[in-house]
């Protein structure tokens, strides 16, 4: 039977801390996800406590974000940033600390969501540790997927992928973000395990609030300028190079255009490096005057110059979904988008956005021109993207089916459920 006592849930998020500054090194899309799902549970009656690894020291142990909602960070391996690929060997700790957490405040988690392949590997060891446990997960990104687009495997990557293929035949539910993902798991991990497809969500009343003159106003932006707008991490999968040579062909490059590439770095880290690269192409091209990096794009900012763009640029060599692209369409501004992963189920080409080949600068630069030439038809393309984020992408929309989905795991759990002194017997 399904009560209130076992709606207290933990999501686990090892490289993915919800209460992190979003546009960090690694901190992006699936960050958003964790935090905002998190609070959309707690709206329906949830206890959610979201884990992640504690990376410094200055860190709080606990954030606590609103009423049965909060990051709870774990010491797991040295009190700094280590990458992805580098961080598998301090799960161990993290499962660990995790118990040690549950005993100290007197908790039983009844399930698990864990989210990437790292905290997969931890809801797995947790199952093994607790009696009818219920995992689901969320990949956000595969393995499989994105060892296809480089040229040198990392060391990790067997183990990835051993990691991702128990995941998906062991787990109570994988969560697919959509059906091309799905497709992709089913293709290239197993044929094995239960998979749902519930996309990611944005927040309907936070973007789209303001109108384009007025978010120009407040930003400082000509009302006349052509506004392309790029979102999201300095990394060379997320293809910002093809969007700045698309620029450079574009035949309004001399008819007050203006690109914004909006993310934040670290000068040294990876993330600078392709800052800098990018900001080499500029210069290479001649784009200095019309090119603007402002940074990172936060809660202050982050939803007006969605509004002030005459569309925003998705130009990812993989997407599993693609906040960015239904955060611009939320904000009634067309996308134009890698016909790729979760893009493809997103933006849907000629009703909200046009869909282009991945890599293909020519490709943009004409995708990106068709748009800016037709003010009414950009108009016609952002009020359907709003419509149908308002349907079918909203977190109260994702969290309701999430909860569901929850809630029907947990009753089935219990009616199998074993007593722990049963085992021990």
């Amino acid at each position: 039977m399904f009560n209130n006592k076992n709606k207290r849930i933990a999501l686990i998020s090892v490289t993915g801390d919800p209460a992190v500054e979003i546009g960090k090194e690694e901190a992006g899309g699936q960050n958003v996800y964790v935090l905002q799902v998190g609070l959309a549970l707690a709206e329906l009656g949830w206890q959610v406590d979201m884990f992640s690894r504690r990376t410094s020291p200055d860190q709080e142990a606990i954030v606590t974000h609103r009423e049965n909602c909060r990051t709870i960070r774990l010491n797991a391996g040295p009190q700094q940033f280590v990458s992805r690929d580098e961080i598998f060997e301090c799960l161990p700790e993290f499962v660990d600390a995790f118990q040690a957490f549950q005993e100290k405040e007197g908790i039983e988690y009844r399930l698990v969501h864990t989210h990437y392949w790292l905290s997969s590997w931890v809801g797995m060891e947790l199952k093994k540790r607790h009696n009818n446990l219920v995992q689901v997960h969320t990949y956000h990104s595969l393995g499989a997927v994105k060892y296809k687009a480089v040229e040198t495997l990392p060391a990790i990557a067997s183990t990835r992928l051993e990691t991702e293929k128990a995941c998906l035949e062991n787990a109570d539910r994988i969560v697919a973000t959509s059906p091309q993902e799905e497709a992709h798991m089913r293709s290239l991990v197993s044929h094995k395990g239960e998979i749902e497809v519930i996309p990611c969500g944005t927040d309907i009343h936070r973007f789209g609030r303001i109108d384009r003159a007025t978010a120009r106003e407040q930003l400082g932006i000509d009302r006349d300028a052509k506004v392309v707008l790029y979102v999201g991490r300095f990394d060379r999968r997320k293809g910002i190079e093809t969007l700045v040579r698309a620029i450079g062909r574009s035949q309004h490059r001399d008819r007050n255009l203006k690109l914004i590439i909006g993310g934040g770095y670290r000068p040294g880290q990876s993330d600078g490096i392709e800052r800098d690269r990018i900001d080499g192409i500029v210069k290479e091209l001649g784009l200095e005057a019309i090119a603007e990096f402002p940074g990172r794009l936060g809660k202050d900012d982050l939803h007006l110059y969605y509004s002030a763009a005459d569309v925003c640029v998705v130009p990812s060599h993989y997407e599993p979904f693609g906040l960015v692209a239904i955060e611009a369409m939320a904000s009634a501004t067309p996308v134009v988008a890698s016909n790729v992963g979760g893009l493809k189920f997103t933006v849907v080409s000629e009703v909200n956005g046009l869909l282009v080949p991945p890599k293909n600068d020519a490709k943009f630069a004409e995708a990106i021109d068709r748009i800016l030439a037709d003010p009414q038809w950009r108009d016609e393309l952002g009020k359907t993207g709003r419509l149908r984020v308002e349907l079918a992408f909203s977190w109260d929309s994702v969290a309701t089916r999430l909860a569901h989905t929850y809630s029907q795991l947990i009753a089935d759990a219990e009616s199998v459920r074993v007593p722990e002194s049963a085992i021990a017997a």
